[in-house]
């Protein structure tokens, strides 16, 4: 098993997609509060998803976020990072 806060290659490929904060395209892992920490600064890099997936990925996030005990101040992913990616259909992959 990878170090804590560290995901193998092969360890990703066994999570659930429920183990993602965007489940359908498995990014951002959330199965720790250091992973759960990465997702939150890390959000609005993440590129190729709608509005409906950030939607769910931040309602997964602030999930995971009370189970670790971590706070999220945002109610919203609009107030996450400073330059959110387009989120339009056209740029996803």
């Amino acid at each position: 098993m990878a170090a804590a806060g560290t995901l193998s290659s092969s360890e990703r490929d066994r999570l659930p997609d429920s183990a993602y904060a965007f489940p359908k395209q498995r990014k951002e892992p959330i199965t720790d509060a250091s992973h759960v920490r990465s997702a939150l600064a890390r959000f609005d890099q993440v590129e190729g998803v709608s509005d409906t997936d950030r939607d769910l990925a931040f309602r997964n996030i602030k999930k995971a976020a009370k189970h670790y005990g971590i706070d999220v101040s945002e109610s919203d992913w609009h107030q996450l990072g400073k330059h959110p990616h387009p989120s339009n259909e056209s740029h996803a992959r």
